[in-house]
């Protein structure tokens, strides 16, 4: 049976395709072929990640495409995927590969030039518009030889250079210590002698998700969301009953997942507390405060904002109580604090998200763990640890993603 997700947060941005990856501060993975659908939707489901690196092309692709077509790409992004196109044409000269590029330095950008006009049109025939991210696959090679190296960086820079012709941007995948640091070498000791990629996608298989680098990786050029780290290789992982083997990323790239704009939720009170108490009547302070908001908010009472709790107030929660089908009793409990703070829109999130939504889960976690989950409104790791707390707490699966059956349990 086909399971179709639910929308997430952030995904009327990107329904009806266009640039790809956008903004992610997340997890990825990449396999050899584009899953099934079913595939996708389980793992969108119970999964981490929210990006796919994707072979669209290439000399040197390795795997047949079945499922790969422009209503595969459109699906993916309109269930919020985030889409990594990478294209393996020719390797290095002094590789073992069966297509290689040249040696001389003006046929091998040139080749460059031609590699990205294919990925262009490949992309464009996909759904994956301009503004979009397209990345080379460089496979390990010896960077020692000046020969093949400076062969590499200039097919490369005419791979850049064509297609920020064409209104695509450039991204290159390599071992960090093969076309990475070739990069880097070049854009410190020979600045302007090579067009140098936007983003840079890294293998280096240290189990950390973080695009932290070495001494390998030294200039600033990709610094601001500008980076890919493959930090896992050939691991295979099972989610909704489908095991794949994949290669595990961590991506911080475009704008990264960036708190929105914070907006109080009444003028002059701070609903995003480090503890949400008990309150009952003659209580007062910040947290009836935030309370008599909430209220107010989820049009419960037009009392004004008072601070201090008295027989409105445990009237109007009494009134919340029913509604949320919560014990009547006028004191507002953990558990009424969870369903008032969390109640609203129940949107897939996961690491990454970004929004309202997220300010919602992380008050709300906050009351229902009763210690402190940073309110920001982006799911860090941070967020999603608290988020399998709760799944754990209330006896479903630890996948630290956010599905309709969490928001019930929270509401």
């Amino acid at each position: 049976m086909t399971m179709t997700a639910p929308m997430p947060a952030h995904a009327a941005g990107q329904a009806g395709g266009g640039a790809a990856p956008g903004s992610l501060t997340g997890y990825a993975f990449d396999t050899c072929a584009a899953p099934a659908q079913e595939v996708m939707d389980a793992w969108r489901l119970t999964s981490p990640y929210s990006g796919i690196g994707v072979y669209v092309g290439g000399s040197n692709r390795l795997c047949e495409q079945p499922e790969l077509d422009a209503d595969w790409v459109s699906t993916q992004q309109r269930q919020g995927w985030h889409l990594l196109p990478l294209w393996v044409g020719p390797q290095a000269s002094c590789s073992a590969y069966a297509e290689v590029m040249s040696s001389d330095l003006a046929t091998a950008e040139q080749q460059g030039r031609a590699e990205a006009a294919a990925a262009v049109g490949t992309a464009g025939a996909l759904g994956i518009g301009r503004g979009g991210t397209l990345y080379y696959d460089l496979e390990d090679y010896d960077i020692g030889p000046d020969d093949c190296r400076q062969a590499a960086l200039s097919f490369l820079s005419g791979w850049t250079r064509a297609l920020h012709a064409s209104g695509y941007r450039s991204g290159v995948y390599s071992s960090i210590g093969a076309a990475i640091t070739s990069l880097d070498f070049a854009h410190r000791v020979s600045r302007g002698s090579y067009a140098m990629p936007d983003d840079i996608w890294f293998a280096w298989a240290n189990g950390r998700s973080d695009v932290r680098t070495d001494q390998r990786v030294l200039s600033s050029e990709w610094d601001d969301h500008a980076r890919v780290h493959q930090y896992a290789i050939d691991v295979v992982q099972a989610f909704g009953g489908y095991p794949m083997s994949i290669d595990a990323n961590w991506v911080d790239v475009g704008r990264g997942s960036v708190a929105p704009r914070s907006r109080p939720l009444c003028r002059g009170v701070d609903a995003d507390l480090r503890r949400y108490p008990t309150l009952r009547t003659g209580r007062s302070g910040d947290a009836v405060r935030a309370a008599q908001c909430l209220l107010r908010r989820q049009h419960v009472t037009r009392a004004p904002i008072t601070g201090r709790y008295d027989a409105r107030t445990a009237a109007a929660v009494r009134k919340a109580q029913r509604r949320l089908d919560l014990p009547d009793t006028g004191r507002l409990t953990r558990s009424t604090w969870t369903a008032l703070l969390a109640r609203g829109s129940h949107p897939l999130l996961k690491v990454g998200d970004t929004g309202s939504a997220v300010l919602r889960l992380q008050r709300a976690l906050t009351a229902a763990l009763g210690r402190p989950v940073r309110i920001d409104g982006v799911v860090d790791k941070g967020t999603a640890r608290a988020v399998k707390a709760f799944q754990r707490k209330t006896g479903l699966s630890a996948t630290g993603v956010v599905t309709p059956e969490v928001w019930d349990a929270l509401t």
